[in-house]
């Protein structure tokens, strides 16, 4: 700008006037003069830029904070602050479910196992089996009489088309055995159904027709009388208790020594080791018409297929298929009959005495004076076996053959 002449009401240089009007060199404003003032802003974040000359309030640390190097409770840190700790793995709970599952399994298995027996039980028929009169004492260990009568009131149409045989009530039988258990081991017993015996009113006969007569009772008390034993409990199968259960299990193996062809059992198999089903196996353990020893070859045989049956009953797919469990339990109990003081852990003993290692006897035997078709106990060996079994002692292996004949 041009300088103006003075004296034509310009403030002249180096006055106030002037510099206030043009600006001047001085460094220091009159203390009238107007001052800038800092702007600031508004907020937290405003108020940390505080004017240069402004005198500043700094914070007072709490007399716990500075003692422990810390801070105040309540007022996070700002300095140093430790890495924020890692967030904790949450706990698959899939296995925990999974271990927790197993003992309730095992007890349903349990229950299951205990369950099937039990109801199966209350389906069985009893019977009196209490002989009338004097009878042995008690003696050491368990003795099961077990009979094989002809009942078939539980087969098929198709299974007595078969075995040509009517719906009979279980009225003969051609199997009597008894089986001892106890700390002297296992022993099972045949007596011929040839047998001979006395009678009460004097005379003789044959101990099956005790049986057909007097039933279930008449022949314990033959049993008892011929033998010293005392029976303490009776079991009865029918044809559909053998059939059945073998079926249940699949069939059973025999081991026939001989080919057998017997159309009276409805028989005719090969000689040597073979899976048979229910029928066979039935008609293997009746039939007494092709081997040389008749009768006692047969108790052989029906020994063999019940312990067939027993070694099937060990294999542990029977516990482990809950169907097939079922199907054996409804088969055995479909044609038995036990006596009115066996309980269901009496009936458990008997199966499990039926499985596993068991002596096989046929009483000791001799061919009878008065017919050469019957037969009578062994008056020097038969007493041997059978004071092994009333003293619950090791059976004498002289005593002990398949057949009830002495060795050669």
């Amino acid at each position: 700008m041009a300088d103006r002449p003075q004296g034509s009401g310009v403030p002249e240089k180096g006055t106030p006037e002037y510099d206030w009007l043009y600006g001047g060199s001085s460094q220091k404003p009159p203390s009238d003069a107007t001052q800038k003032v800092p702007t600031q802003g508004s907020g937290r974040g405003a108020s940390q830029a505080q004017r240069p000359d402004e005198t500043r309030v700094m914070p007072v640390a709490r007399r716990e904070a500075r003692g422990s190097g810390g801070q105040p409770p309540g007022r996070p840190s700002t300095s140093s602050a430790a890495p924020p700790p890692r967030p904790e793995k949450k706990r698959r709970r899939l296995p925990r479910l999974r271990l927790g599952l197993i003992p309730l399994l095992l007890l349903l298995v349990l229950v299951y196992l205990a369950g099937v027996p039990l109801y199966h039980w209350t389906t069985l028929d009893e019977v009196d089996a209490t002989p009338a009169g004097d009878r042995p004492g008690d003696q050491p260990g368990t003795n099961y009489l077990i009979v094989g009568s002809d009942k078939a009131d539980d087969l098929t149409d198709e299974q007595r088309e078969v075995l040509d045989t009517p719906e009979r009530g279980g009225t003969n039988t051609d199997t009597i055995i008894v089986l001892h258990t106890g700390s002297g081991g296992r022993t099972m017993m045949s007596i011929p159904r040839d047998t001979l015996v006395e009678v009460p009113d004097g005379g003789t006969q044959m101990i099956n027709a005790a049986f057909a007569s007097g039933g279930a009772p008449l022949l314990v008390q033959r049993v008892e009388a011929l033998t010293g034993i005392h029976i303490d409990h009776y079991v009865e199968l029918g044809f559909g208790s053998v059939i059945n259960t073998v079926d249940a299990f699949g069939g059973v193996q025999i081991c026939p020594k001989q080919d057998m062809r017997d159309p009276r059992a409805r028989l005719d198999i090969k000689k040597g080791c073979q899976e048979v089903d229910g029928l066979t196996a039935l008609g293997y353990s009746r039939s007494r018409y092709v081997t040389a020893l008749s009768d006692l070859d047969r108790v052989a045989r029906q020994r063999e297929v019940i312990s067939a049956v027993g070694d099937e009953a060990l294999s542990p797919w029977t516990f482990v298929n809950p169907v097939r469990y079922w199907r054996i339990n409804d088969a055995a109990s479909g044609a038995i009959r036990v006596d009115e003081e066996m309980n269901p852990l009496d009936l458990g003993r008997f199966a499990l005495a039926m499985t596993g290692d068991t002596r096989t006897c046929t009483m000791p035997n001799l061919p009878a004076p008065s017919d050469p078709n019957r037969i009578i106990a062994d008056p020097e060996r038969a007493p041997a076996l059978f004071d092994a079994i009333i003293e619950d002692a090791g059976v004498p292996g002289r005593a002990c053959t398949p057949t009830g004949r002495a060795r050669q």
